[in-house]
């Protein structure tokens, strides 16, 4: 199968999509399909990244203002020329918006048949960082995703969002997880030691740091006895966390076998941000056998079973949040037992296992065109 991934973010970008977009790519390619990635231009100046299991076609981009790191593509006459020298016969857009848009009219008008992931709030994205209103941008979400042959969402609070939106066509399409590369026996005492010298509980987030993702809301938790706060990442909330979070490490971005020697040796993970559509991260944690502090709405609804593989709270409750971190502070007992029940819980949502879904997604796609075109 000749499939066209047109993704808003590829690596070496660090984001969500970028690593779901390498991942289908990569599943794509194993089993014997041939993809091609379109993305923006990288930051100038960035690392190239080696990863790209197929042909990666950049087409120009402008920084997102307000935050340099992520790129929006400019009009460019090298997407349509793709899709018709690679022969496409299938159209994947990873999280449309722009560059995505642009994609689904060069399907269109090439009567290529096309399946849109929905990936990222972009209601709360456009807010918070175009200044466009929340129902502006659903129009546009309804606009691009409703000319799709699919829609897949991530997540049944994410597929109920869109269907609400008037979104047709939308099924539920989960996000695997690495459960190789994040295990338990990555736990690495003289890490902790390193971190918490004092042999504090280390209590950890991994992610942007950016004004959505509120890790403000661990300045709570940085006041509670014997409990150091670990933040991993980077992004335009950087400056303001150093002061907002006493006493917090800041460790910048980390990647590769770091990263997943970090997530092993946490003894809680929380997650801040409320407009999580997956939540990557609680599932990466999850693998680690770590147990998980996230909001009660969203893609951790799907992932986290209060009582059992940790605890939801309120959104944007610091006190509440607070709460559920001592609780299990105060309980080694309870923390191994959520650990070890989320690290069974994803033991089955391999990236091989949601490939497979995803190329069924094609195939039905393909059979539907087919059929109507007979």
């Amino acid at each position: 199968m000749r499939v066209v991934i047109v993704t808003e973010s590829f690596p070496p970008d660090v984001n969500g999509v970028s690593h779901c977009a390498l991942q289908t790519a990569r599943q794509l390619v194993a089993r014997g399909h041939d993809p091609l990635v379109i993305a923006p231009a990288a930051v100038p100046g960035a690392e190239p990244d080696g990863r790209a299991p197929c042909p990666v076609i950049r087409v120009p981009s402008l920084p997102l203002p307000g935050y340099p790191q992520v790129r929006v593509a400019l009009p460019s006459r090298r997407l349509a020329a793709a899709l018709s020298a690679h022969r496409a016969e299938l159209v994947h857009l990873a999280s449309p918006f722009v560059l995505g848009a642009r994609g689904m009219t060069a399907a269109a008008r090439q009567r290529i048949p096309t399946v849109a992931v929905y990936q990222t709030d972009l209601g709360g994205y456009a807010r918070t960082y175009m200044g466009m209103g929340e129902a502006t941008a659903w129009r546009r979400i309804r606009a691009v995703h409703a000319a799709a042959d699919r829609t897949l969402a991530p997540s049944s609070a994410a597929l109920a969002d869109l269907v609400a939106h008037g979104v047709p066509r939308v099924r539920l399409w989960p996000r695997g997880v690495d459960t190789g590369r994040f295990r338990p026996s990555l736990r690495d005492e003289a890490l902790r030691r390193e971190l918490a010298p004092g042999g504090e509980l280390l209590v950890g987030y991994v992610g942007r740091l950016a004004p959505e993702k509120h890790v403000e809301l661990l300045a709570r938790v940085c006041g509670l006895r014997g409990v150091r706060v670990v933040v991993v990442g980077d992004g335009p909330s950087r400056a303001a966390l150093d002061t907002a979070l006493p006493g917090a490490l800041l460790l910048g971005r980390r990647t590769g076998g770091e990263l997943a020697r970090i997530f092993a040796s946490l003894d809680v993970f929380v997650h801040t941000g409320p407009l999580e559509t997956f939540c990557q991260t609680v599932q990466e944690a999850m693998a680690s056998g770590v147990p998980v502090v996230a909001p009660a709405v969203g893609g951790p609804l799907d992932l986290v079973v209060p009582g059992r593989t940790g605890s939801l709270v309120p959104p944007g409750d610091a006190e509440a949040l607070r709460d559920a971190v001592w609780a299990m502070a105060a309980d080694p007992g309870l923390r191994a037992a959520y650990g070890a029940a989320g690290r069974a819980a994803v033991e089955g949502r391999t990236w091989d296992a949601v490939g497979d879904q995803l190329v069924g997604h094609y195939e039905e796609v393909l059979a539907e065109r087919t059929a109507v075109a007979a």
